[in-house]
């Protein structure tokens, strides 16, 4: 046995997925219980309690909760948690639900009933208070702050039993893991060290840097892709798989990466992202998470290594996952290779920046992209994606914030 990282705030994991008979048992009461519709980003977060991604929440999050996580990242309890998990629901859906009652949880796109839980508390939010903090912005333009001032007035909080993975585990079959089963698989390789590169976009030339970076000084690297929905305009996870797999196959040594997913949206909160997704890889096993330029950002709502400096302003041990801080990393046409700020003593006009969303904009318009940007196994993936793609179905891709530079 190795010694991974303990989970967070506990000693073993704390799904919440129930199995078998329990499970069938809990199904068949949920059909004679009120029923309350998830939103995605909710569905994937009770998703993540199922299966032990958000050890050791045991449901949604009361008012005294929501209100320390946003205001000091701390929950009633003094855990550390960065952003608020909530549950939604119109004025007039509320009224109707009594406290220390049962409800479904049902999937509002596929009608899927997906656990249960008992209403402890109805509560009011600033909303705009939680985007301040959470979001560091109030613009509606931001994905972020959109999603939450289009969910309903009031926030229903209790413990959940949880009944289903959705469409994850067959969809990515292989793909798809636990933090029970990447733990396992760690152990299995006999790795404690394991760096955690998260992504939502295809692995480019920069991209896989980092990652080679984390392989020299770490047991190995767990690829982890968001599985759960994105903005208009990126590319979707299967797609991304494939690419990353062609990747990993062709350019890495055998068994220093783990390909997988899970199954949360992008909630793009910048900086409180990135606390959050190494809080939950510490669950998945992961002791580090490599932290790069605008890591979780969108635009220009937050600088280029705002992800960085949130880590120094948290308790030493508010985490065991620790970041990897990275500079930026580009392609110096002088040094012949992927260099970094640090190690690159040559001028701008000898750099070429990397970055996902350059890389889609010149994939969604049919334009060139060079050897020095993205691997060919790749490229050939990404191309035929948007060759196929319907004209209704192509999105403009803008450069803006450090994506432009």
């Amino acid at each position: 046995m190795t010694g991974l990282v303990k989970p967070h705030g506990s000693d073993q994991l704390k799904p919440l997925l129930l199995q078998g008979s329990e499970r069938q048992r809990e199904l068949e009461r949920a059909v004679t219980l009120p029923r309350v519709k998830l939103a995605s980003r909710e569905a994937g977060d009770l998703i993540m309690l199922g299966i032990g991604g958000f050890t050791p929440l045991e449901g949604f999050m009361g008012r005294a909760d929501w209100q320390g996580v946003c205001d000091d990242m701390t929950m009633a309890n003094g855990l550390f948690w960065p952003i608020p998990v909530t549950l939604s629901v119109s004025a007039e859906q509320a009224s109707s639900l009594l406290l220390d009652t049962d409800v479904a949880l049902v999937d509002g796109e596929t009608d899927e009933v997906m656990g249960t839980m008992t209403i402890t508390e109805k509560y009011s939010i600033d909303k705009a208070h939680e985007c301040l903090q959470v979001f560091r912005t109030t613009d509606e333009a931001h994905p972020g702050v959109k999603m939450v001032m289009a969910q309903g007035e009031i926030n229903l909080a209790g413990p959940v039993r949880v009944l289903s993975e959705g469409e994850f585990p067959i969809k990515y079959a292989g793909i798809y893991m636990t933090p029970a089963q990447t733990r396992a698989l760690f152990q299995e390789k006999g790795w404690s060290t394991v760096v955690a590169f998260q992504t939502r976009n295809p692995m480019h030339r920069s991209h896989e840097y980092l990652a080679k970076i984390a392989i020299e000084i770490c047991d190995g690297v767990l690829v982890h892709s968001l599985l759960g929905k994105l903005k208009p305009g990126d590319i979707p996870a299967e797609v991304r798989q494939e690419a990353i797999g062609a990747l990993i196959d062709n350019y890495f040594v055998k068994n220093t990466v783990v390909q997988s997913g899970y199954p949360l949206d992008m909630r793009y909160a910048g900086p409180r992202e990135a606390l959050l997704h190494a809080l939950f890889r510490q669950n998945y096993g992961c002791s580090h998470l490599i932290v790069g330029r605008d890591h979780a950002g969108v635009g220009d709502y937050y600088g280029p290594f705002d992800a960085h400096h949130i880590f120094d302003e948290i308790a030493e041990d508010a985490l065991e996952t620790k970041p990897l801080k990275i500079d930026w990393t580009f392609w110096c046409n002088k040094c012949g290779t992927m260099s970094s700020m640090r190690t690159c003593p040559h001028g701008a006009a000898d750099r070429v920046l990397v970055s996902g969303t350059k890389l889609r904009k010149a994939l969604s318009e049919g334009g060139e992209v060079a050897d020095n940007f993205s691997r060919p196994e790749v490229l050939d993936i990404l191309r035929k994606y948007y060759a196929g793609l319907k004209e209704h179905e192509k999105v403009e891709v803008k450069l803006t914030g450090h994506s432009a530079r």
